[in-house]
């Protein structure tokens, strides 16, 4: 660990001097791409530069502990032994954990899409309420969402609804989230007061660049149509939405949020990229599907993640086994507690994969 910590601070103080190198600076490319590693490798090299400063400490105090004392400088030197041997356990605790593989996608805007499933009407207002408590969570982040496309239902739920969030490091908090999402609750329309159980599927996906996936104009067909739905005097009138088809793949997306038919067009092209990024992403999972065990984070969409139970204002997270007692804070966008659990869980499974 310590050589593979210094190999880091070695890298971190030459982009120091690269960064203050006039051609670098001149370079937009490469002063970005250097700015990028450097701040990626900061938190690592931080830790390592006060673990062995607590390691010199230590070694002196140990080295005074040796010597011949009174009684009450020795205790002095061991409460500092003792102060400074916690310190290096904590930073080594730490560094493990920042020295653990990053996933590349963690730093990447997400393209995030909800449907009501299971339980009609219900099942889609249950949707709407997770658009809802991802919106304003993404306040409490300072991401900012756009709103991509949506198809409401009769009474005022989503049937789906796809939304992008940008902000640094939305996929490494959102990932989480992709899953299968059950609420228990009595619903608006029943008269019976009698508790019905509904389903909302998440799909959280990377935003993929057009350096990802290239999308060549002879493999997609574009339909337009006139949007439906909420969206002003133009909704009914002109052919603003936009259709998207991948013909080598089938896929669709559809973007009817704009008035624009370009800045729909661009949506729709976001989305589909997304998609077929993820459809690769799934292959290569399931070739290694047999092989491994069903873990925290894989985004599988079969898999029921996250319970909402509203009379005994109860959330369960399946995959980790942690209920929290406050529903109407989680519905306000106060889900931190499952995403931090969730991300130690990964890193303790990926530190004992390490091991």
């Amino acid at each position: 660990m310590l050589d593979r910590l210094q190999s880091l601070a070695d890298r971190y103080e030459k982009l120091s001097e690269l960064l203050c190198d006039p051609d670098v600076a001149s370079d937009t490319k490469k002063l970005r791409d250097y700015s990028k590693e450097q701040s990626d490798l900061q938190p690592a090299y931080e830790a390592y530069t006060e673990y062995k400063n607590v390691m010199s400490e230590l070694e002196a105090a140990k080295a005074m502990q040796a010597e011949k004392l009174d009684d009450e400088m020795r205790e002095m030197v061991k409460i500092e032994i003792d102060e400074l041997s916690t310190r290096q356990r904590e930073l080594e605790e730490n560094i493990r954990v920042l020295l653990l593989p990053k996933d590349p996608n963690d730093d990447k805007n997400v393209i995030v899409e909800i449907r009501g499933a299971a339980g009609g009407d219900e099942a889609a207002l249950f949707a709407a309420d997770l658009y809802r408590m991802y919106t304003r969570f993404a306040d409490t982040q300072g991401w900012k969402v756009d709103l991509m496309d949506v198809n409401e239902s009769d009474l005022g739920g989503f049937k789906e609804v796809i939304f992008m969030i940008n902000g640094r490091g939305a996929y490494s908090k959102m990932k989480y989230e992709s899953g299968a999402h059950r609420v228990q609750r009595i619903p608006a329309t029943e008269s019976g007061g009698r508790i019905h159980t509904s389903t909302s599927t998440v799909a959280v996906m990377p935003e993929a660049e057009e350096v990802d996936i290239e999308i060549l104009d002879k493999d997609i067909r574009v339909d337009t149509f006139c949007s439906s739905g909420a969206g002003g005097q133009s909704v009914n009138t002109t052919k603003s939405a936009v259709r998207v088809t991948h013909i080598p793949t089938g896929i669709v997306a559809t973007c009817q949020d704009g008035k624009s038919q370009n800045s729909n067009k661009d949506k729709a092209l976001q989305v589909l990229r997304a998609r077929i990024s993820d459809m690769m992403r799934q292959e290569e999972e399931a070739k290694y599907a047999g092989e491994r065990k069903s873990k925290v984070g894989t985004g599988d969409r079969s898999e029921r993640i996250r319970t909402y139970n509203y009379p005994q204002s109860r959330v369960t997270d399946h995959r980790i086994g942690l209920t929290l007692h406050k529903l109407d804070s989680v519905m306000n966008g106060e889900i931190n507690e499952f995403v931090s659990a969730l991300t130690i869980a990964e890193q303790a499974e990926l530190m004992d994969k390490g091991e």
